[in-house]
């Protein structure tokens, strides 16, 4: 185990510990994307304070906090940078989801580094994976693997056929020494989080290390809560997956709202040389946005919370809770990015200047929110189709 243990620390110091960072997180948030990265003085703060071990068992050191925690923590590092949150609430929810594996699973990676960085690439049909004697051949292509750039380990989603039939989805653990990764990312937004795509052809994997998907719906069927009993490891990601991510785009959006009440107190309007706090517009404006971020935290939140209870109760969410849980976190992002249009709006012309980071936080916000967790097209309708009355088959549930 690591000489570095944080299991007594509280819930309310890890996230002090990540507000604390703030301000530097701001001050490199554009050097960091400029070199497409989170920064690696940065990761290395993060990996003093613990905060990234906050879902992590204590067996092996982690806080093992509640699951709210990720949001939370997610939130106060997207208050300084969009993109470092992004990237480092994957690897938090990733030590999660390996205390779900085969306990020689969580040996092989936590046993050497419990600080050990694990990306992803969650889409099944970009990887096939395909039994042999003791485990799976692996081969595939995924795209925005994010964190990749500070990981040893890749959790990658693969399907598993006979035949033409699809029998299971599989999330199966590479070391970095088995995949090749595509520097392909250059993008408009997010461009921190380094999410390039990763190439695998014909890698063996032990069945230790190939986690079914079907296992992420919340209770006890996961073969890691035999040894990681707590409450935690029981509740459903496939419910909450979306609410993990959301928390950078929260705090983006809470952070430009931040930046942009210390501008305006300090700002004269060029025509008339009134103060701008004083136009009702500009308080309008401000008022809307905060209530829009609020909304949405509280709406994302409240799912959390109530997944947590569920599972501390015994229970799994039934497949409507799931979908409503999935409806709301798209309509939270829409609130999110609803905040930020109100504030950019108010930057004026100057919002067109690299120079003035509500320009970024504006290209993050539309970046992040773009992602498939959050379509409305899909969440608002599945959730309808089963509230109207139909069927919904989705085996991941």
């Amino acid at each position: 185990m690591s000489a570095s243990s944080f299991a007594d620390v509280a819930y309310d110091e890890a996230v002090q510990r990540t507000r604390d960072l703030v301000p530097v997180l701001r001050e490199r948030a554009e050097r960091s994307a400029k070199e497409r990265i989170v920064l690696p003085e940065t990761l290395d703060a993060f990996h003093r304070s613990g905060v990234l071990r906050a879902l992590q068992p204590k067996r092996y050191g982690g806080m093992e906090l509640d699951f709210t925690s990720v949001f939370d923590i997610g939130f106060e590092m997207g208050r300084g940078c969009a993109s470092t949150s992004w990237t480092l609430v994957n690897l938090m929810i990733h030590h999660w989801m390996l205390a779900l594996y085969d306990d020689k699973a969580q040996e092989d990676i936590w046993g050497d580094n419990p600080d050990a960085g694990i990306a992803s690439g969650v889409i099944p049909s970009q990887g096939q994976a395909t039994p042999v004697d003791g485990g799976y051949e692996v081969s595939g292509y995924w795209n925005f693997s994010s964190g990749v750039h500070v990981s040893d380990w890749n959790m990658l989603a693969t399907t598993v056929r006979d035949g033409d039939k699809v029998v299971d989805l599989r999330l199966v653990l590479l070391h970095k020494s088995q995949y090749e990764v595509i520097d392909d990312w250059q993008v408009i937004g997010m461009e921190a989080t380094g999410s390039m795509s990763v190439k695998a052809e014909k890698v063996f994997v032990p069945e230790h290390r190939a986690l079914s998907m079907y296992q992420l719906g919340g209770g006890d069927v996961a073969p890691g809560t035999k040894v990681n009993t707590s409450p935690l490891y029981k509740v459903a990601l496939s419910m909450l997956s979306g609410h993990v991510i959301g928390s950078a785009i929260a705090g983006n959006a809470q952070g430009a709202l931040e930046m942009t009440i210390d501008s305006i107190k300090q700002r004269s309007a060029v025509t008339t040389g009134a103060k701008l706090r004083d136009i009702q517009a500009v308080q309008m404006r401000i008022g809307k946005a905060g209530a829009k971020i609020d909304a949405g935290v509280n709406i994302i939140r409240h799912d959390m919370l109530e997944g947590q209870d569920i599972a501390r109760a015994g229970g799994v969410p039934d497949q409507e809770r799931k979908l409503r849980s999935k409806r709301n976190v798209s309509f939270g992002a829409g609130l999110f990015r609803e905040a930020v249009d109100e504030v950019f709006t108010l930057a004026g012309a100057n919002a067109i200047y690299h120079r003035y980071p509500i320009q970024r936080m504006f290209r993050d916000t539309y970046a992040g929110s773009s992602h498939i967790l959050f379509s409305p097209d899909i969440n608002y309708s599945t959730w309808g189709l089963l509230a109207l009355g139909g069927v919904v088959n989705n085996p991941t549930l």
